[in-house]
């Protein structure tokens, strides 16, 4: 995970090189590739890793298998959806996010390549979600960690041409994360296809509506979660550009930050899908619970330690990327007061993605909309009172604060109890019948 932040940041200097239209460009995209990427891995990833990892804890190995045909079909029609969407209506929404002139240009020739093969970033993060979901956290590491590397290389020489090589700009930035997301495709398809796994992939299943809810019920409402930390972004953008360019620029610097936070997170947290979607088959809710707290406190201590450096000593981030005093000023201002929140975005995330490993995944995504309405809400109320930058940036630090909190009350207060309603006389020859099992691990409504 830290490997694919660090793609972004390569990207961001090969782009450079290319001029500042089209590094304006990709900033213009990147909101839309990262809620991309968002839903396909984090939220319905969450949701396909945590049931097929119910399925196996039940000991029901031909229900995980047919649960990874049902998870490559959603895989694939989201990513023609994804697809479809920006084909027909990618220049529309860029002009909502303020695309324009050469911008909106150079914006729809990278779209038209990387958003056009939605699909294969879509199976990418499906097959390795299936993976994950069985336990395997290497060999899905692995992949996307070549998958990322060559990602760099292509994208890198085919953008900027290197030998023989011409400058495709733009165009071959996004040609490079098509090849690079393919070949990772095809050989995670191959891997379970070959039966190397704990499972394998086959065709023959029939598909039923009822495994389709199994995974949707947790990827589909975990989407909601994706689209409300995208709206916060975009809305907290907004409101910072009222205080002027300097309190911007200072907030990209420390925002930055919280972001190449996100994947330390993602890594605790995907951990612990498959860990708490097996006890939850297994119908051990004790054990569940034990690993979603732990989970939790290992994200929140990192998260914390590294928001306690920064708040304070903010000149070492912010002294990275500027040495303009008033900008550098701004971002310090930012780490100051968002810096202690660090730690309940860790302790909230973690305990997110452990709640789709356990199936109740709601409260949680509904207790992340209080950051949403704070930003929205208190925000507003700032910009009316003309109030200085330092209070929104406290507004931040409350909002991360505020989510923390509620998602772990929620995890709390929720119940993961599972109804028992059939004996396991399947498990000793590691198969039960799909029916059995999913009777047997079916989730109490909350």
């Amino acid at each position: 995970m830290l490997v694919m932040a660090l793609v972004a940041i390569f990207e961001t200097v090969y782009v450079g090189m290319l001029g500042t239209t089209p590094l304006a460009a990709i900033a213009l995209v990147f909101p839309l590739i990262m809620l991309m990427q968002m839903i396909s891995a984090g939220a319905m990833g969450g949701g396909v890793s945590s049931a097929i990892s119910r399925a196996l804890g039940a000991g029901d190995l031909a229900r995980a298998e047919a649960l990874a045909l049902h998870a490559v079909v959603i895989g694939a029609a989201a990513g023609l959806v994804f697809s479809a969407l920006f084909v027909a209506f990618g220049a529309p929404i860029l002009r909502v996010l303020g695309g324009s002139g050469a911008v909106l240009g150079e914006a729809l020739v990278y779209t038209n390549i990387a958003l056009a093969g939605a699909i294969l970033t879509w199976l990418l993060n499906t097959f390795a979600s299936v993976l994950r979901g069985t336990g395997n956290m290497r060999v899905p590491s692995l992949t996307l960690l070549a998958a990322s590397g060559l990602q760099i290389m292509l994208g890198g020489g085919l953008g900027l041409g290197i030998g023989p090589i011409p400058r495709f700009g733009l165009a071959g930035v996004a040609t490079g994360l098509v090849v690079a997301y393919a070949l990772a495709a095809l050989f995670l398809f191959w891997f379970l296809r070959s039966g190397r796994g704990r499972l394998r992939l086959r065709f023959d299943a029939a598909l039923q509506r009822e495994m389709f809810f199994d995974i949707l019920k947790v990827g589909a409402v975990s989407s909601l979660g994706s689209f409300q930390v995208v709206l916060t972004v975009l809305i907290l953008t907004r409101l910072v550009a009222g205080f002027g360019t300097e309190a911007l620029a200072g907030y990209g610097i420390g925002a930055r930050l919280e972001f190449l936070l996100i994947p330390i997170v993602f890594a605790v947290g995907v951990a612990s899908v498959p860990m708490v979607g097996m006890a939850m088959g297994a119908r051990d809710i004790e054990r569940a619970r034990r690993v979603a707290w732990t989970a939790a406190g290992v994200a929140a201590a990192l998260l914390g330690a590294i928001g306690l450096v920064v708040t304070i000593a903010p000149d070492l981030w912010s002294g990275l990327f500027t040495s303009d005093r008033g900008v550098r000023g701004a971002a310090n201002l930012y780490l100051r007061w968002a810096g202690p929140g660090f730690l309940f975005v860790g302790l909230g995330l973690s305990l997110y993605f452990a709640s789709q490993g356990s199936g109740k995944v709601l409260a949680p995504v509904l207790a992340g909309t209080v950051r949403l309405l704070v930003i929205a809400v208190g925000g507003w109320w700032l910009m009316e009172s003309d109030a200085p930058a330092w209070s929104l940036f406290a507004l931040v630090g409350a909002s991360m604060t505020a989510f923390g909190l509620c998602i772990a009350a929620a995890v709390y207060l929720t119940p993961w109890g599972i109804r028992a309603t059939l004996t396991p006389i399947g498990l000793r020859s590691g198969r039960s019948s799909t029916k059995q099992a999913h009777t047997m691990t079916e989730p109490l409504a909350e």
